[in-house]
């Protein structure tokens, strides 16, 4: 008989990681629709015939390096529980950094907020779900992102936003915003950051960009203030060695108030500006 503690061990021989054991309690919790505590508190519970299958299925998967993040279809961001698939990026942790940064502008009650390059819009729901009298706008160029970030949208706030596709600003001509936020590409294309763990199986156009890493951040420190209303802030995140490299980005656009914010491993990660 496959029951639940017979399968879970089964499966964890099989994958033989550090993380194996809580990665086949997450599968099989998910494939049984029901929580980890539950597989605790009944191991001798029998598994279907059709869950094990599935369950196998996403095993053989993992076995392959896919992500838990996609298996699962969710990745938490500041204690919001996002959809994610291989059309997005994988919320990182490194990330929220730039929430926390964002709210500790002295801001007005109303606030329009731009996220350039939505992804999964962890950005813009969670700045949308913290401050509920924000404008939320997005930007975000691949069809299947957007259709992500909008799902997303209806899970996690109970009104509208206004997410475009749109390659950069090009949706938003003669619009401006307080604040733009943006999480670009910026690993250069011959990384072998690619070749690592989950990032080999994220989508490369939302990884890459051309000139050592460097295209899409400066593009967009180079036209944000035409779309940032008067003393407007922009924040970008960038890769740990580029901080210096952004933040003269920033100063050559006519940012001022520029500073960078590190990471819980002391490395630059976020640069911002005001435009005034």
């Amino acid at each position: 008989m496959n029951t639940i503690a017979s399968v879970l061990s089964s499966a964890t021989e099989r994958l033989g990681t550090d993380t194996a054991l809580l990665d086949v309690q997450l599968l099989l919790a998910h494939v049984l629709g029901c929580t980890r505590t539950v597989l605790y508190t009944w191991p001798e519970r029998e598994v279907a015939e059709s869950a094990l299958r599935a369950f196998e299925t996403l095993v053989d998967k993992r076995l392959q390096g896919v992500p838990i993040a996609y298996l699962l279809n969710h990745r938490e961001f500041f204690g919001l529980d996002f959809y994610v698939d291989e059309s997005v990026l994988i919320p990182r942790p490194e990330t929220e950094f730039m929430v926390e940064a964002v709210l500790q502008l002295d801001l007005p009650a109303e606030v329009s907020l731009l996220d350039l390059g939505l992804g999964s819009g962890a950005i813009a729901l969670t700045l949308g779900s913290l401050c509920p009298q924000w404008r939320i706008y997005g930007a975000e160029a691949s069809q299947p992102a957007l259709q992500v970030a909008k799902r997303n949208a209806e899970q996690l706030l109970d009104r509208a936003v206004d997410f475009r596709l749109s390659d950069w600003f090009t949706a938003f001509e003669g619009e401006r915003f307080d604040v733009i936020v943006s999480n670009p590409p910026y690993v250069e294309p011959d990384s072998a950051y690619l070749n690592e763990g989950d990032v080999r199986f994220e989508p490369l156009e939302a990884l890459t960009a051309d000139s050592e890493g460097t295209a899409d951040l400066r593009w967009i420190a180079s036209q944000s203030r035409a779309f940032l209303s008067e003393a407007g802030w922009l924040f970008m995140e960038h890769g740990w060695a580029q901080g210096m490299v952004v933040r003269d980005m920033f100063m050559q656009a006519g940012f001022q108030k520029i500073k960078t914010i590190k990471d819980l491993q002391g490395h630059d990660r976020i640069t911002c500006g005001q435009s005034i």
